[in-house]
């Protein structure tokens, strides 16, 4: 148990590194202002996904996720940054256009791989046709429905979560 402990608190702290080194000098932080699902910003979401999709990859160790880029094209995956419940921005088809959207703004801000790039893009799949191409694409695609589901059922997502809470979200 003390080694399952001590092995989390240092994966936890590696995240830590690789998100804020991706929050800085960044427009990140405005997805604070925007809300996703529920009662859950942009922002706590998209920390949400990469934190777990970084934690799944770590128990599929032998398949051998990019770890940076996967939690860099997490984060930036909803990086489209405008409030799409309210007029002018209200968009009845953001689900399809809002990963363009993030990708365009995740360029602007970011040099991107094309691992990035394609979590950015592929993330709403199967709305969006195309799949995903490399595999932390897919698993980005996966924890974020299960993120979507339980921010949407959930009134209080994300309150135990030290990681995600430390951010203050």
């Amino acid at each position: 148990m003390k080694h399952t402990d001590e092995r989390k608190r240092l994966e936890d702290a590696v995240f830590e590194v690789l998100y804020k080194s991706a929050c800085a000098k960044s427009r990140i932080t405005q997805m604070k202002e925007y809300v996703q699902h529920g009662k859950t910003s942009t922002l706590a979401h998209s920390v949400a996904v990469a934190y777990y999709s970084y934690r799944v990859a770590r128990c599929l160790k032998f398949m051998g996720f990019k770890e940076k880029e996967l939690i860099r094209g997490a984060l930036l995956h909803d990086y489209y940054l405008y409030d799409w419940h309210c007029p002018p921005k209200l968009k009845k088809l953001h689900g399809f256009s809002h990963p363009q959207a993030a990708l365009d703004n995740a360029k602007a801000d970011f040099l991107l791989s094309d691992i990035e790039k394609d979590v950015i893009k592929r993330h709403m799949f199967p709305l969006t046709l195309v799949p995903p191409k490399y595999k932390e694409s897919v698993l980005v695609c996966i924890v974020d429905k299960i993120c979507s589901v339980y921010e949407t059922m959930s009134s209080s997502a994300y309150k135990n979560n030290r990681v995600i809470c430390s951010q203050n979200l």
